[in-house]
């Protein structure tokens, strides 16, 4: 990326952020929508991530990158919005159909399935939801999480372990075994 356009946005200039803006949208738009799995919801926090970006051009530092800024500023417009969400949220069909089916001969059994482990995922805890939704879901390495998120390899990992356990316990609270 132009070293010039980073400098230019980084103090200030608007001409920057909406070339960055027209650049990085779409990227940070399917960023957010993988951890939501809501179109509408990821249209609201992609124009509140870059809300943020204007906002904080000022602490921006070139020489680390733009996209991995962009996807830390909006992880954590994420993070605040699933922070602010019931903990019991409502298994949308189109989330559903987006879950991997067990192969059980059964679709009602596998629909199922896929819906109780996806309540199960909406009941845990912010942080835990996002780290498991990234590396399990998203199948996103631990690294790339870690970086989106803001916290170290170590931290995701547990993370993922607390949520894969929470999930576990969940489903078998439920007659589901994982």
């Amino acid at each position: 990326m132009d070293s010039n356009l980073l400098d230019d946005f980084r103090h200030g200039s608007v001409d920057a952020f909406e070339q960055l803006f027209r650049t990085h949208q779409t990227a940070v738009y399917g960023w957010i929508l993988r951890m939501v799995r809501n179109p509408s919801v990821a249209e609201e926090l992609t124009v509140e991530s870059f809300w943020r970006i204007h906002q904080a051009h000022a602490r921006f530092d070139p020489a680390r990158g733009f996209e991995p800024w962009a996807r830390r500023i909006a992880s954590r417009a994420t993070l605040d919005w699933m922070r602010r969400q019931r903990p019991e949220t409502e298994l949308t069909a189109e989330a559903a159909a987006q879950l991997p089916a067990r192969s059980t001969g059964d679709a009602a059994e596998a629909a199922e399935v896929r819906a109780q482990l996806e309540a199960a995922l909406a009941r845990l805890p912010a942080k835990l939801r996002m780290a498991a939704t990234l590396v399990v879901v998203e199948e996103l390495a631990h690294k790339q999480a870690a970086e989106a998120l803001g916290v170290s390899v170590t931290a995701i990992k547990v993370r993922v372990f607390r949520a894969l356990r929470r999930l576990r316990k969940d489903l078998e609270a439920r007659g589901i075994r994982p």
